[in-house]
């Protein structure tokens, strides 16, 4: 044997493992590449669509009706309103780890590389036809992003893929007739060759591979990723109603909210202190929609259907001309709301008295339910008693002085003040079902929340914040305490193991709205624990025991530890 022919070949020694490794390590960001392309193309073809028919959309709303009640309760607490951010990325990344997966599948074999850029696409189509306000368009988006994702796939794999060049003279001779060699083996046989070695097994032991196609094939995926993708982002904005809101302008209600006494917000002599008003800005979300649903005025409708002798369909005209409109300040807060939570905030709200609307389209005494339905297909059940008797349950467009902002409900929402928002707070309403409790069971009732859910008397200590160190001395303790449709009446705070101390209130303005409170107290040296409680003006006083938001509200004395030194 020659010394020459003693060499170990590139697919035998360190070199070819070497070699190997980069084909696997191109493969999975080829099957990176692909998943970009498929979600380009289908955020472009989302554009003609709809936002909500975007398979991350899709797949993220999938996934958050699928989520165990316990880790949405975890994710509310963790992460509060970026909890729907964190899904997005955690779906991207997990698109992305499959993807990778995908990609070294497809160098093995083609066929299953397609076959799995499918199932992608089918997850997606599932995902987004079976929304509640889905249909079978929305899964045109995740079809024609699928197929562009294996298209991108096969075009990525074929210089990873490639046959080592045989020696001159090998191979297949042309067949009579043929000059060109179209029935060679060299894959240049006419469109059924090309597809045959677009789809074959793929990796055959000596197969070469072509670096430079390879990424001049992975510019033009990015780049085809990237317009896609933004292009369809931007194309989407032609949903944004935003312009349309900015342009309506609030009629005045008949009846004004009360005109508040002076003095009547503590915050603004009190640093920490939630303020009386909640900005629209900084007003709490929770809600499962990952994308605002986006309607406009003029094609804005809400429909009554069910147990009312005379139901109706109204435009937002229509509710905005009505001569009984009302201006109420109410407290919402979240039944997710922890012990100290912030899922709470004050607006000056403006709509439609909801017992007047209901009485004149003659809802039954039989329907001891109303069902509300979003844009987005959620449902909301209420007592309709609540519905009727609660003076400032209202059907609300303006919030704080302009219209709904998109993320709050525009165009109009439901709000029932003493009645946590899962059973009260329909934001984008849409239509009003009157019915039984025993008929059915709305979203979060089938998720085993209780079907009523009247709110707690609850306090919350603003000031200081824990475990924050402060000079010794007087400095004030001060936060606020809300029992909607009954108003407080008494705050106590308790430092350390002393007597309870009663507080001073913010005027009461109204039974809705939560009222400040501050006890000043001169602090010593050291930890101290600070321990709150309100009483409602019914006489009921804050429960001590702790239970946990589910199923109907959180309980219990908030109580923090605090350092001054």
């Amino acid at each position: 044997m020659t010394e020459q022919a003693a060499r170990p070949t590139p697919s035998e020694g360190g070199d070819g493992t070497a070699h190997r490794g980069a084909r696997r390590l191109l493969a999975a960001l080829a099957g990176l590449l692909a998943a970009a392309v498929a979600l380009g193309i289908a955020e472009l073809v989302a554009a003609l669509v709809g936002p909500a028919s975007s398979p991350v959309v899709a797949v993220g709303d999938a996934a958050i009706t699928l989520t165990p009640e316990p880790v949405k309760a975890f994710a509310i607490r963790t992460f509060g309103e970026n909890d729907k951010i964190v899904l997005i990325i955690g779906t991207l990344l997990v698109i992305a780890v499959y993807a990778l997966v995908i990609g070294l599948v497809g160098l093995r074999s083609r066929r299953l590389g397609v076959a799995g850029i499918a199932l992608f696409g089918v997850v997606g189509i599932v995902a987004a036809v079976t929304r509640p306000a889905g249909g079978l368009l929305d899964g045109l988006p995740s079809l024609v992003g699928a197929a562009a994702g294996a298209v991108a796939l096969l075009a990525l794999l074929a210089p990873l893929q490639r046959p080592t060049p045989a020696a001159p003279g090998a191979g297949t001779a042309p067949a009579p007739g043929d000059p060109q060699g179209s029935g060679s083996a060299d894959g240049r046989d006419g469109l059924a060759g090309r597809l045959r070695d677009l789809l074959g097994a793929g990796d055959r032991k000596g197969a070469g591979m072509d670096r430079r196609r390879f990424f001049l094939t992975s510019g033009v995926a990015v780049g085809v990723a990237a317009v896609a993708g933004g292009g369809g982002r931007l194309l989407q904005q032609r949903f944004d109603v935003a312009g349309e809101r900015s342009d309506l302008v609030l009629p005045r209600p008949a009846s004004p909210a009360p005109a508040l006494p002076a003095g009547a917000d503590l915050a603004r002599d009190v640093e920490g202190l939630t303020p009386l008003f909640t900005d629209n800005r900084e007003f709490y979300r929770v809600d499962t929609a990952i994308t605002v649903p986006q309607i406009s005025p003029s094609g804005y409708r809400l429909t009554l259907t069910g147990m009312f002798d005379s139901p109706k369909s109204y435009t937002l005209d229509d509710l905005l001309g009505r001569d009984d409109l009302i201006e109420r300040d109410i407290t919402l807060t979240c039944v997710s709301n922890e012990v100290g939570g912030r899922l709470a905030g004050t607006a000056r709200w403006l709509g439609v008295p909801l017992g007047a609307f209901l009485r004149e389209n003659g809802v039954r005494d039989s329907s001891d339910q109303l069902v509300c339905t979003s844009s987005d297909g959620m449902t909301i059940g209420t007592p309709t008693r609540s519905a009727l008797d609660v003076d400032d349950a209202m059907l609300a467009f303006g919030m704080n002085g302009e219209p709904l902002p998109v993320e709050h409900g525009f165009p109009v929402r439901m709000l029932i003040p003493g009645l946590y928002g899962y059973v009260s707070a329909c934001k984008w309403l849409t239509r009003i079902e009157a019915t039984t409790f025993d008929a059915f069971d709305p979203y979060w009732v089938e998720r085993d929340w209780a079907a009523q859910a009247p709110i707690k008397v609850f306090s919350r200590i603003d000031t200081p914040a824990p475990l924050r160190a402060f000079p010794p001395g007087r400095r004030p303790i001060a936060g606020v305490a809300w029992a909607q449709t009954r108003g407080i009446a008494r705050v106590e705070v308790r430092v350390d193991d002393a007597d309870w101390v009663e507080a001073e209130l913010s005027p009461q303005v109204d039974a809705d709205l939560w009222r400040q409170w501050v006890l000043p107290y001169d602090f010593t040296p050291g930890q101290h624990s600070l321990t709150v409680r309100a009483t409602s003006a019914d006489g009921e006083t804050q429960t001590e025991e702790r239970a946990s938001p589910k199923p109907d509200g959180a309980s219990g004395w908030h109580s923090i530890q605090v350092i001054s030194r």
